[in-house]
Parts: C-alpha cells; structure tokens; sequence
C-alpha cells in the first residue's frame, strides 16, 4: 500500500481512538516513512527536520494565549459577554441571541481572512469569555466548531481578498501556471463557486439539522477555567481596545502574530490592568492554556516533512491515474480524494496546492478536463481535509478556544464534525463543478 495513505490512515484511525493527536502522528509518520523504505533513522531525520516548520506558529500560538488571558483581566470580553446575558429571557429571546452570537463568530472569522487578515488570532480572544453565555443558551460547541471553521476556510477558497488573494491569485493560480495550464482570462470565483456553495449547504446543515438540539456543559467548570464576572471599568475596558488595536496593527505592519500579541501583552503591562507582579503568572498561564495546540502543529510539521521525502505523493497520484483510464468522472473524485488525503496529512492547504498543482494539471489535460474546471479540481483538491484535518489551524482553532475548560474534544468535537459537513460537500460539489465547467 502507499506509505503516504497508510500514514494518514494510522494517524486517523489513532486520533479516532483517543490516542492523543501528537502521538498519532508521530506513531503514523514511523509507519509512513518505514513503509516507504526510509528507515528508522532517515524517517526520524526526516521528522526532526520538520519540527522547525511549526515552532513559528507554535510560539504565536502560546503568546496569543497569554494576550487571552490579560483581555480576559481587563474584561473587555465579558463586557460583551454580559451584555449577550442581559438579553436572554423567553425562549424565543433566547433563540434570537443565539443565532445573534454565531452570526457574530461567523463575521469576526470572515473577516479574519478577507478584510483584516488575522487568521486565528480572534478565537483565544473572543470565545473562551463567551462559554459561559453559550452554556446558558445550551448551544451545541460542535456547532460553533463547525461555524468558526467555516468562515476560516470558505472565504479564502472563494474570495480574492486577503487570504484569497494569497491562495487563490498567487499559490493556485501560481502554481498552475507552472504547471503549463493556460491561465489567461479565468475567473476564480466562477471556478470555485460550486465548491463553495457546498461548504454553505454544509453549515445549513449543521446549524439546522445536526445541532440545532440544546446540549448542556457544566458551568461550573467554565467558572473554574474562566472569570464569569470581571471586574472592569470605561479605563480598561478603551486600554483592552487599543491593545487588541496594537495587536492587530502590528501584526498586519510586521506580518507576525508573534510581535502583535507581544506588543499587545506589553501595553496592558505599560498601562497598569495587568500589574508588573502579575505579568509573568499570567504570561504562563495563557502558554499553559495554548501549549496543547502548539505541540500539535509542531508535529504535525514534522509528519508532514517525512510525507514529502518519502517520495510516496507521487506514486499515489499515479496509481489513481491508472485506475481512472479515461473515465473523467472518475478521475475528478479519484483526484480530489487524493488532494483530502494529503492535506489530512500535511495540514494546510496552501502547502498542498504546489504539491498537486505540478501531478494533476498533465493529468486533467490528458482527459480532456478545461481550464476553469481544473482549476476547480486543483483548488477544491487544496481546501479539502484543511476543514477536518487534526492537524489543521481551522480545526485546532476552534478547540483552542472552546477546550479551555475541558468540555470540547478536539477530535469528536472538531475534527468529525466539520469533516462530515465539509469534506463530504466539498467531495460532491468539487467532482460537480469539474464536470461542469
């Protein structure tokens, strides 16, 4: 068998059975690179040079946690947090700020990809002072799971703003160039339409069928892991403003999410709502509450950096280019199926495109596949498992946030979730659309 599908396989099937992510993937990159003939040492070598790739967004991580937690101190959060409580009374008042409160997720994460490009920097800032309001609402966080990664991926796969612009216009359209297809004149967000009309079926789905029942957490727990009331005032309340401005601003000046929360950190110490004596017990708490995450995407990094030199991509497409023969139909799914299998594997989207772009496009050329449906197959191939992947920011994002009090498992919670309501519309829709256009 392929040594890239039975990594990714072991690794799933690990994560599935509660063995922690970090140790699936790592028991699933031995079981890939061995298979692959890479031995012990060269898959381990292989493993270690990966690690690096993820250290970046690890230390980001951490430094947004500790930024968490002073917004958290200055109760800018529970602010907004009280403000969603004074509002729920009758069950139809209830109902109405529930659909308010996701709408809210739903924007801030849009706009986290196209309008101000922060990526997952709002959700320890935003959901954690939120989980108390959501407990008394008995919102399903599958279902907040399943929003937050909808506005992580779908903007960026339709939009040509942002983060679309940079995955849309310069990485696919980029790459496929490179590859030999004719780019003149296509419409991306014609392309990429159908695809993304799945992934909004998929959250109709999830808002209105899957979980639209109540679910009940234990409040008292939240209580435990997050101040249900805060002390703040109008002062705190315009110096926890202008810190997430900071933030913000820095992190587009400098296009790092590490010096955003760093600067941000600093000016609630400067200002006086985090005291000097409290900064460093604080600093370590929000490291502590991120630390899982960051572990993750390391290695996942490092997973992803033994698939690459195993040589095993390759062949994968290759042994579905033979089974397909000239059968178009289904060589589109064959060829989206093996872009969800390495993007499970490698975790980001934007890593799989030029992987894909340079196998795929001879490949659709050969059958007879146009240029806007390749297009399609390629970038719908790219975005497929980033939604539903354990290794992937729109996945751990939202257990970032919603786990802080342990009530959220990352992958029954997460990762099958918005697998199910992601990937599998994605699959239908991608195979659609490349049929066509």
């Amino acid at each position: 068998m392929n040594a890239v599908v039975v990594a990714v396989a072991v690794m799933l099937l690990l994560s599935l059975l509660r063995v922690h992510v970090v140790v699936a993937l790592i028991i699933g990159a031995l079981c890939g690179g061995l298979l692959a003939g890479m031995g012990i040492d060269g898959t381990l070598a292989a493993f270690n040079k990966g690690l690096g790739n993820g250290a970046t967004v690890a230390l980001s991580y951490a430094l947004l946690g500790a930024f968490a937690v002073a917004i958290a101190k200055s109760g800018l959060a529970h602010a907004l947090a009280d403000h969603a409580l004074s509002r729920i009374g009758s069950d139809t008042r209830v109902y109405g700020v529930r659909f308010a409160l996701l709408a809210v997720l739903l924007l801030v994460a849009v706009a986290s990809q196209n309008v101000l490009p922060i990526h997952i920097a709002f959700i320890p800032l935003l959901v954690p002072p939120l989980l108390y309001v959501m407990a008394k609402l008995r919102l399903d966080r599958r279902l907040v799971a399943c929003v937050i990664t909808f506005g992580l991926v779908t903007p960026y796969m339709f939009l040509p703003t942002g983060f679309g612009a940079i995955y849309l216009n310069e990485i696919l359209l980029g790459n496929l160039d490179k590859s030999g297809l004719d780019i003149t004149g296509l419409s991306v967000m014609q392309a990429m339409a159908l695809p993304a009309l799945g992934m909004l079926l998929g959250l109709l789905v999830a808002v209105f069928i899957s979980y639209r029942r109540p679910r009940v957490y234990d409040e008292n727990k939240i209580a435990q892991v997050e101040q249900v009331k805060a002390q703040y005032n109008p002062l705190s309340l315009a110096i926890a403003g202008a810190a997430v401005l900071l933030a913000f601003v820095v992190q587009l000046w400098l296009d790092s999410m590490i010096m955003g929360a760093l600067a941000g950190f600093v000016l609630f110490s400067l200002s006086g709502v985090v005291r000097w004596r409290e900064a460093d017990g604080l600093f370590t708490e929000g490291m502590k509450m991120m630390a899982m995450i960051g572990f993750i995407l390391i290695a996942a990094s490092g997973f992803a950096e033994v698939m690459r030199e195993s040589g095993q991509i390759n062949s994968l497409v290759s042994g579905a280019e033979v089974l397909v023969g000239d059968n178009k139909l289904l060589a589109a799914l064959l060829m989206l199926v093996v872009g969800l299998l390495i993007t499970m594997g490698i975790g980001s989207s934007f890593s799989t495109v030029p992987i894909i772009a340079a196998i795929f496009v001879p490949m659709a050329l050969q059958l007879g596949f146009s240029p806007l449906a390749i297009v399609c197959l390629v970038g719908t191939a790219g975005a497929l498992g980033d939604a539903g992947s354990p290794a992937s920011d729109s996945t751990l994002g939202p257990t970032a946030g919603l786990n802080v009090d342990g009530q959220h498992n990352h992958i029954w919670d997460s990762v099958v979730p918005t697998f199910i309501h992601y990937n599998v519309p994605l699959l239908i829709f991608g195979t659609l659309g490349a049929m066509l256009l």
